[in-house]
């Protein structure tokens, strides 16, 4: 994988056990994002996490949030309970939309001794999870002595933990590069580039991460867009076909493909609601957060929701038309 880079922007993950932090001191000694612990598990939510959020985004940092997947995530099925959790705290704190960089799906340890199958199976059902509930691809976050239990995930943004001054994260699992790169704990690996490790504002260690690239393109890549209740310009549009029939209209909006939310509920066989007060789409129950509105209609995305399903989903950009089969079959 690459190297650092001068002009890469600096970050820091932070949580519980940092204590007190002036978010302030942390904005004005170069540091430009911050991750902060959410949850852990199916229950465990940091106590720090709501004033943490408050705090670092009055202080104009790019915020994020992440969650720590438990030894006891032993299932797929456990861990879309863990990202109930994880989500719960989300909306507490504002919901997604007050999030500027992508939840993260912090995976490093596998005390209960499953095969890689088995943890690409959990990886895969939390991640699936977190999209479809969120409307958000979330990131990858792990250490390269475990990244090697995953694969095919290399589709995901890459956070990965190595604590060197010059040694790179090797190519793993299909990634060639990394988004962002943990390079120290504070106390080992690489320093900032004023030559620190400490951070102003942090009485103690805390990790240290760049972006592969500047504050800017950072925000320009994950900053997320609030629903408005009017119609955005599409990319393209085309059809959007279930079981061999026309269903619906299909549009992509930065390269994501978008359907009715009607259609997309009839198709997979689930209740669906358009709440047009709040401006806010359910399907099965859940509050979907990535909506279109164009002409008094709700398009939601269809790839995340749909596979979540088990359903299979293909475009054909020739003669752009979204395709979903249910089960697979």
């Amino acid at each position: 994988m690459q190297a650092r880079k001068k002009g890469n922007a600096q970050g820091i993950d932070v949580s519980h056990h940092q204590g007190a932090i002036d978010f302030k001191k942390v904005a004005a000694d170069g540091i430009s994002f911050v991750f902060i612990k959410a949850t852990q598990g199916q229950s465990f939510r940091s106590k720090t996490f709501l004033r943490f959020v408050k705090d670092a985004k009055a202080a104009g940092l790019l915020i994020g949030a992440y969650h720590y997947v438990d030894d006891s995530a032993t299932t797929p099925e456990s861990a879309r309970q863990e990202v109930a959790n994880f989500v719960s705290a989300i909306n507490a704190a504002g919901g997604i939309q007050a999030f500027d960089l992508p939840p993260v799906m912090d995976y490093e340890s596998n005390k209960s001794n499953l095969s890689k199958a088995a943890v690409t199976a959990v990886a895969k059902a939390f991640l699936q999870e977190v999209e479809r509930l969120t409307g958000v691809r979330p990131i990858v976050y792990t250490y390269p002595s475990f990244i090697g239990n995953f694969s095919g995930l290399s589709g995901y943004p890459l956070w990965i933990a190595r604590y060197s001054a010059t040694q790179v994260p090797p190519d793993a699992s299909g990634w060639a590069s990394w988004d962002f790169w943990q390079y120290s704990d504070g106390q080992y690996g690489g320093e900032l580039p004023n030559g620190k490790m400490r951070v102003n504002g942090i009485a103690g260690p805390v990790d240290l991460n760049e972006y592969n690239g500047t504050a800017e393109q950072l925000q320009a890549r994950f900053t997320q867009r609030p629903v408005e209740d009017k119609q955005p310009e599409p990319v393209t549009s085309g059809s959007f076909v279930t079981n061999g029939k026309q269903a619906g209209k299909a549009l992509l909006f930065d390269g994501k493909t978008y359907v009715p939310l009607r259609a997309l509920g009839n198709a997979l066989g689930l209740p669906f609601h358009w709440d047009n007060a709040n401006k806010e789409a359910y399907l099965n129950g859940s509050k979907l957060q990535s909506v279109q509105l164009v002409e008094g209609v709700a398009y939601v995305q269809l790839r995340a929701i749909a596979e979540a399903y088990g359903a299979v989903v293909s475009w054909d950009s020739k003669s752009k038309i979204a395709t979903l089969t249910k089960g697979g079959k």
